[in-house]
């Protein structure tokens, strides 16, 4: 699941290089944390959350198959 958000984003930033995805794993959930460059924040959220929003989209139905609920926290 790192890998593909590390894929979704780094085509979308002006600095791919710094982009960085950690995981946060308990029983009940998995927090991923994605940080980029303060420059490339807005290109990550989009207008009005869209590009985020479609972010967890594509995460939560690639891990639709796990019992777990799945966040992904954008810094």
């Amino acid at each position: 699941m790192k890998a593909l958000i590390e894929t979704i984003v780094q085509p979308l930033v002006d600095y791919p290089e710094e982009v960085n995805v950690s995981v946060e794993e308990t029983d009940e959930k998995i927090r991923y944390h994605l940080t980029v460059n303060e420059n490339d924040v807005g290109k990550v959220i989009g207008k009005n959350g869209r590009i985020a929003k479609a972010i967890r989209t594509v995460v939560h139905a690639a891990g639709s198959d796990i019992n777990k609920k799945i966040f992904v926290d954008i810094m």
